[in-house]
């Protein structure tokens, strides 16, 4: 199915297996504000190490999965299928830092990053500056050999469990000034600080703080490439978690047809399912159709990358999959919610947990609206076919 190598499958069968190792720990984070206990987590984190489904997205030479895209995607598809962000031990290091990464930025951070040992957050999204990433006021002044740091940073993902920071900034002097920069921070570093950790929809163990970097000093070695290229990693980041986010609506909803299905096939409602109804079987028809078409979608767009599409291509179509798949995920938990009535309401159930964490599919990484922005650009600039 979908043209997958035996390769592909025995990952995709792995990755499924590993999942529904998860599901059965859903609830009990639920009921602990998405928090597992640490060694629970640890042995989940070793088990996605032993099953290849760790660092899928990083060379193989740095002891990374060396995985394609497409397989990439396969593995993130099963790990969307459980809930609370469980599946996020089968995570995926920076991919975009090998390539400019210094020897010491590759031991310090790379190595232990694909080892399990360091975890990464990414300090970018500002309270003026969102999905224009263009328009953060955070700033880098040189400081002797090295340079200093202010910027207050908003929606900091896993800053409680990362060891290091990509902090984005404009360059305040210097033959760049006014260009942007990447700068990898340590956590915890004098002048960085969480102003406070809002509250949010769903419930994980990775927070989301607001964090204030003030005059942070940092070496020169921590400059990610060179001065003015900030943007262009920020891009391919952008791509790469656009296509995963795609996957995982993927995933979710993968499990949401199939638990409402089962559900509507055996509740009775005047004396027969309610699948039997129609306006319940068009829910399911209308939902597993769309999966199909964002499935054929995501894994075409994977495809191309490995193909070695044009990198502005791949740009725009990754936000195709994106705004589809993460649009379709949320229709299909509002049916999933619809056709469980009550009990769909109830946070013990799958249909509930997915209704609110799939909202924010929509948002992060860029809104839908973005998406549609990216697309329309390059479809004026190079017509349908080149897209589609």
């Amino acid at each position: 199915m979908y043209g997958l190598s035996v390769e592909d499958l025995d990952l995709q069968t792995r990755a499924r297996a590993f999942a529904d190792e998860l599901i059965p720990y859903e609830e009990k984070a639920e009921a602990a504000q998405g928090e597992l206990p640490s060694e629970v987590t640890a042995a989940q984190t070793k088990r996605a190490r032993e099953l290849g489904l760790y660092a899928t997205n990083m060379p193989a030479g740095l002891g990374g999965g060396g995985c394609s895209t497409l397989q990439q995607v396969l593995v993130q598809e099963q790990m969307g299928r459980v809930t609370n962000a469980l599946g996020w031990v089968a995570a995926t290091p920076p991919s975009w830092l090998p390539p400019v990464a210094t020897p010491d930025q590759l031991d310090r951070y790379v190595r232990p990053a694909i080892e399990g040992e360091r975890e990464e957050c990414y300090a970018i999204t500002e309270e003026g500056a969102g999905s224009d990433v263009s328009a953060i006021a955070a700033t880098a002044h040189r400081d002797g050999d090295g340079y200093r740091l202010n910027g207050v940073k908003w929606h900091v993902t896993s800053y409680n469990t990362a060891g290091y920071a990509f902090f984005q900034a404009k360059l305040a002097d210097g033959p760049h000034r006014g260009e942007h920069a990447m700068f990898i921070v340590d956590l915890p570093s004098p002048g960085v600080r969480v102003l406070r950790t809002p509250a949010y929809t769903h419930t994980i163990s990775h927070h989301h703080p607001i964090v204030a970097f003030e005059d942070v000093v940092v070496p020169a070695g921590s400059l990610v490439g060179a001065e003015g290229d900030g943007m262009s990693f920020a891009y391919e980041w952008f791509r790469f978690e656009r296509l995963m986010v795609a996957a995982r609506c993927l995933g979710a909803a993968e499990r949401l047809v199939a638990e409402m299905t089962a559900f509507a096939a055996q509740r009775q409602a005047g004396g027969r399912p309610i699948s039997e109804y129609g306006l319940v079987g068009g829910m399911l028809a209308d939902s597993l159709t769309e999966l199909f078409a964002a499935r054929a979608l995501t894994y075409e767009t994977a495809r191309g990358i490995d193909a070695g599409a044009d990198v502005k291509v791949a740009h725009a179509q990754c936000s195709m999959a994106k705004l589809y798949a993460s649009e379709m995920a949320g229709r299909v938990a509002d049916r999933a919610v619809q056709v469980f009535g009550g009990r769909g309401y109830m946070r013990e159930n799958v249909a509930e947990r997915f209704y609110r964490e799939l909202r924010v599919e929509r948002i992060w990484e860029g809104t839908s609206e973005v998406q549609r922005a990216i697309i329309t650009g390059q479809l004026l600039k190079r017509g349908p076919a080149a897209l589609a």
